[in-house]
């Protein structure tokens, strides 16, 4: 830990971010820069932390440097802290390494009281101004300070104002604003017990401790979990002196952007009002001036300003987000910080600062955020019509992007209706492998149940489906089919209402959406991507619609194609079925043979579409169950058919095969390649199928490149046994037909003990792809589904785990399972092919992971492939050294 913990803005600088916090090291580069910053201290990161640990007490001494400090910046100021006729009034505002808006506290005018008031009447001349800043510091003392609720202040205000017959703040009058001075006492010593303290070092020691303790409230751990930020970095503590722009129509006080945030168009953006606090902009008490505003009602300062924030984007490379104040005609610069925007601004701002010559393709490539791209592909619901709908209820963001349709309660009636052409939102309690094809058509899935990586939210990502998971305050009647809100509203089948999959937002009724648009911007800083990355991306994708995207999108193969998808098609269903459920290897091979010639359509599709780029099949991997009905609904029907006097037992029969295959854990039973040595048939005829498509294709001319991936290997002698099978059957086909195709027999790593055992593995395997989702759950020991909607959510919360293990890749655990097996691996085969073809291949910091353990490709769905590519990169750079500067 660094010994000293306050700096002078004169002594720090830019590059102490991680000491100072964002806003306190952009503060003392533009003082040090000869800005007009007013003086003050920073309390660096490390003191809160070191409160926080300490019980939230101050550390030893850390007031006397505190006063020390002050005592310069009463000298840089020409002002004295708690001086009756000069007195020094400062901001306390937090600053965190990373910025966090809104989400932790600020005091301003700091160091008045029943004295100090005096001396600022008498400086200023100006008695409004002094009993204004008075009662704006006796609310935020109040509110911060003391943990009392703004309303009470409020209200008494309001009750003033109506005395005096205005409806703004700045109409009060200065009696009327003096008038509220011992209400707002009473108001602190009645909701607090306690007087408001007279002496300004008390007031400031209560403020600093308020800002630091706002590092843990709430709202602000939230956002740490949300952006993935370490709940150990806390934030700095600026002091400032304040400087005002409520003394007067030559006062102002306003937010700013270099370029437009939303857009990202190269124009100055942002907003002002004259005679306020900058608190006032942001709260919405009075409607902000444009900023081009502020060019006509005082040009030099305007002059003044761009000139400023245009030096500080050059000094940054990057857009920037300044306040500032002006005091009596004089500007000052408060905070500047590289300032937050869409996905599609950040993509602009970047390649046009390029194009300007303001910065180079890397920094570019650094400037944008891989996991905001999902915005720039998913439609979005209008800003302003999402603003006035009416929001029924909340869940996880399980998969980004808008949807608006009719409430549909049955999977097949979704289906039905959208390959019809109605639009509709599939509400299930949950979703499983045969609801796939009512997802398909579906405009989006809601669930009540499920966590982020659901198969609601696996899926829907996969197809770039929105998709909300866990909305645990609705209530569905399956049998009345209708939907109830937490309030007692009740919504019923083919009610309208839209979805927000990047937010978890459920609305009332249709909102209005905007489609996306790829545009030349987006292409160009992709092809800078791909000149600098070195690791490939491929797609996981079961039809040639989700291949042609994902190459659309900058694919370079197919990572995971998952058989069983097929499957379950409507029109194989009940032959998958037969065949399950057939009674001897004939009959079962009588069903395969009817699946044949489908299986070998969708491959020689899936061929077609990725003109060839190499294509990753995982033969058949859940359990048999996962295509028979649900053993409830059987029973039931068996039940009602003999009530009737029907014939039954054909559904016997069939819950009879149910019960037979019912496991007490099938996540780790009869399923990947244990299904292959138990039903031989079933794989053989997959193979027959991916060689027969293959090899006519070849005779065609085109280029195939078929890897057949055998799942869920834990023992190198199954590997060998499936291998060994189904190597026959591809080299009978390709005699059959008279052709040779360049083809790779691998396996999926998702046991630990593939993963220790990876170098007996590797002589029976070309390439590994590491299957993170189950080797994720293996390794913790954790359902994924269980964990999710139980306790992993609370796990990250109280920082047991860093973040959610199947959303980003645990790197000491799973991944050096994997760093064991490539090792091992490439010490039989140095040459052995290796992917990743998880979730967390679209993850940016997994991505990121891949690259450095030196995997070959990472695979992801379709929608996620440009911020793999991106990530990718950014890896590149990161391991010269560049660090990656995006605005979380």
């Amino acid at each position: 830990m660094t010994q000293k913990r306050v700096y002078l803005f004169k002594e720090g600088n830019a590059n102490m971010k991680n000491l100072l916090g964002g806003k306190g090291a952009n503060l003392a580069e533009m003082t040090n820069a000869g800005l007009p910053v007013p003086p003050g201290l920073t309390i660096t990161t490390e003191t809160c932390m070191e409160y926080i640990d300490n019980g939230n007490q101050m550390p030893a001494g850390l007031m006397d440097d505190v006063k020390k400090a002050l005592t310069e910046v009463e000298k840089q100021a020409g002002k004295k802290f708690g001086d009756a006729s000069n007195p020094l009034l400062v901001s306390v505002r937090s600053g965190a390494r990373l910025s966090m808006p809104g989400m932790m506290e600020t005091i301003l005018n700091l160091g008045l009281n029943d004295e100090t008031i005096k001396g600022v009447i008498n400086l200023t001349q100006n008695e409004r101004f002094a009993y204004d800043s008075y009662r704006r510091f006796l609310t935020m003392f109040g509110s911060v300070v003391l943990d009392i609720e703004r309303h009470h202040f409020e209200k008494e205000l309001d009750i003033i104002k109506a005395e005096q017959g205005v409806k703004l703040d700045t109409e009060v009058n200065a009696e009327g604003l003096k008038k509220l001075i011992p209400v707002y006492k009473n108001i602190i010593k009645e909701h607090s017990g306690k007087e408001f303290p007279q002496d300004p070092y008390t007031q400031l020691q209560l403020a600093i401790e308020a800002v630091f303790s706002s590092w843990n409230i709430p709202r602000a751990v939230a956002y740490r979990n949300h952006y993935k930020i370490d709940h150990r970095y806390g934030t700095a503590v600026n002091v400032q002196t304040m400087v005002f722009g409520n003394m007067g129509d030559d006062s102002a006080t306003g937010v700013s952007f270099t370029r437009n945030p939303s857009t990202g168009e190269n124009e100055f953006y942002g907003e002002y009002l004259t005679n306020a606090q900058g608190e006032d902009v942001v709260a919405g008490i009075r409607t902000p001036k444009a900023i081009s505003e502020l060019k006509i009602e005082m040009p030099e300062l305007y002059k003044q300003y761009v000139d400023i924030a245009q030096k500080l984007e050059r000094t940054y490379s990057d857009v920037q987000d300044m306040e500032f104040t002006i005091e009596k005609g004089r500007l000052y610069i408060l905070q500047t910080r590289n300032g937050k925007r869409t996905a599609a601004a950040a993509v602009r701002i970047a390649v046009e600062m390029k194009e300007e010559g303001v910065i180079t393709k890397e920094r570019a490539i650094q400037l944008v955020d891989p996991s905001q791209l999902y915005q720039l592909m998913l439609p979005s619901f209008d800003p302003k019509a999402k603003k006035s709908g009416k929001l029924i209820a909340q869940g996880l963001n399980a998969s980004p992007g808008a949807a608006v349709g009719k409430i549909v309660f049955d999977t097949d009636e979704a289906a039905e209706r959208g390959l019809a052409g109605e639009k509709v939102i599939l509400v299930r309690i949950e979703t499983c492998p045969d609801d796939i094809h009512g997802m398909i058509a579906a405009q989006g899935v809601l669930t009540l149940r499920g966590g982020m990586t659901s198969h609601a939210a696996v899926v829907a990502k996969g197809m770039g489906k929105p998709c909300v998971a866990g909305c645990e305050s609705l209530r569905i009647d399956v049998k009345n089919e209708t939907l109830t809100t937490s309030d007692g509203n009740v919504y019923r089948k083919n009610d309208v209402i839209s979805m927000d999959g990047g937010t978890g937002e459920i609305f009332e009724g249709s909102i209005a959406t905007v489609e996306p648009k790829m545009d030349e911007n987006f292409e160009k800083l992709f092809t800078w991507a791909d000149e600098i990355k070195t690791l490939l991306v491929r797609a996981n994708a079961d039809t040639p619609e989700d291949a042609e995207k994902a190459m659309e999108l900058g694919a370079k193969g197919i990572g995971l194609c998952r058989t069983e998808h097929m499957f379950m098609a409507q029109d194989r269903l009940p032959v998958v079925q037969r065949m399950i459920i057939a009674g001897t290897k004939e009959a079962r091979k009588e069903a395969l043979a009817q699946l044949l010639p489908m299986q070998y359509q969708d491959f020689k599709d899936m061929f077609k579409a990725l003109k060839g780029y190499p294509m990753t099949i995982r033969l058949l991997d859940p359990p048999l169950h996962e295509f028979l009905p649900n053993k409830d609904e059987l029973i039931a029907e068996v039940a009602t058919l003999k009530a009737l006097g029907k014939d039954a037992s054909k559904q016997e029969s069939l819950l009879h095969t149910v019960e037979n295959l019912s496991e007490s854990n099938p996540m780790m039973g009869l399923r990947g390649c244990r299904l292959g040595l138990t039903y031989p048939e079933i794989n053989e005829m997959q193979v027959r199928a991916i060689f027969e498509a293959a090899c006519d294709l070849k005779k065609e001319g085109m280029e195939v490149k078929p890897e057949v991936m055998i799942p869920l290997i834990g023992h190198v002698n199954e590997l060998k046994a499936v291998r060994n099978q189904l190597e026959e059957v591809a080299q009978q086909v390709m005699q059959e037909r008279n052709i040779e195709v360049d083809y790779q027999f691998g396996t999926m790593i998702e046991i630990p003990r593939a993963a220790l055992t990876a170098d007996a593995i590797a002589d029976y395997a070309e390439f590994f792809s590491f299957g993170t989702n189950d080797l994720t759950q293996m390794t913790f020991g954790y359902s994924r589904d269980d964990a999710e909607s139980k306790f992993l959510n609370n796990y990250v919360e109280q920082k047991i785990l860093p973040s959610n293990p199947f959303e980003t890749l645990d790197q000491e655990g799973v991944g050096q399972l994997m760093k064991i097996a490539i090792e091992k691996g490439q010490s039989v085969r140095p040459g052995i092919k290796l992917g990743i073809c998880g979730e967390h291949g679209g993850d940016p910091e997994s991505v990121k992971f891949c690259h450095r353990i030196g995997l070959n490709y990472v695979s992801c769905s379709p929608f996620r492939v440009p911020v793999a590519r991106l990530a990718a990169a950014q890896a590149v750079l990161e391991e010269k050294g560049m660090k990656t500067l995006v605005t979380k």
